[in-house]
This record gives C-alpha cells, structure tokens and sequence, in this order.
C-alpha cells in the first residue's frame, strides 16, 4: 500500500521551503498543499513503500500500510527516527507491541565515499569490467577470451 498523509497530524513542516517528505521521496511524489500548507502524496499508484517519508515525518504523521511479509494481517508499523538509529513499534491486532532498534548509519555523516574506496577501473563506458574490477575481485587483472 502507498504511503498516506495523516492530515490531523500534518504541519507541512511549519512551512518551509520544502517538506522533508519531499526531501527525502525518491520518486518525487510528496509535495505540499499550498492552500492547506499539509503534504500528500501526489500519485500513490507510483509509491514504491520504500517508507524514507514515514521514517522522517517529524510529526508521525505519513504511515503506509505493511505487507503481511514484513507484518502480521492487521498489525500497524510505526517508525521513530533517532540521529543514530531507527525504533520500529510493531502494534498486533490483539494490542500487543513490540519493538526493534536499528542503526540507520554504519559511517559518520558525510564520511561515506561514492566509490567505496576502490579505484576505478576504466572510465571507458563500453568496457565490459564492472566499476571496481579487477580490484574488488582482488584480482591483477580479468580473464579475457581469445577471439
């Protein structure tokens, strides 16, 4: 199920520039009623439930309905984001709760490199190598075929 706004518990992020829900949507989708200054989710069918807007809401106010895989039939999920981890409320049909702490950064902010450290191999973009090889298969060098 795609994401939703909560309208009674949207603020539009006491409106600035832009709402951190469309910050942080991958595929652009949050935007901001100017008339009633609350965010909604412009096209749901296109929502990929990849929940980055529920987890930064400030006011819990965006939910998105779990998958039977991830929670029971029934249940609800609720993130709480923390600066170094995320607390997942997991609330049963039966009243029942239960949560999970995770780290939501394994790096310092801002330390992480878009390479992962290796150098890269070719800047031909027809080469046939993937972006860290030989070096990430701790290879010298790759196998060719003899043509």
């Amino acid at each position: 199920m795609p994401s939703f706004v909560i309208v009674d518990k949207c603020d539009g992020c006491k409106a600035l520039d832009k709402t951190a829900c469309q910050y942080i949507c991958p595929n652009d989708l949050m935007v901001l009623n100017k008339e009633t200054m609350k965010a909604y989710n412009r096209e749901p069918e296109l929502c990929w439930e990849c929940y980055n807007c529920v987890k930064i809401c400030p006011n819990q106010a965006i939910e998105v309905r779990g998958y039977a895989d991830f929670v029971p039939l029934g249940a609800q999920v609720t993130p709480m984001r923390s600066s170094d981890s995320i607390m997942w409320t997991v609330k049963f049909r039966n009243g029942e709760l239960k949560r999970f702490k995770f780290p939501i950064r394994t790096t310092p902010e801002g330390s992480a490199v878009p390479d992962g450290g290796w150098e890269t191999a070719t800047d031909d973009i027809s080469s046939p190598l993937l972006f860290t090889e030989p070096g990430s298969l701790k290879l010298d060098s790759l196998f060719t075929l003899n043509k």
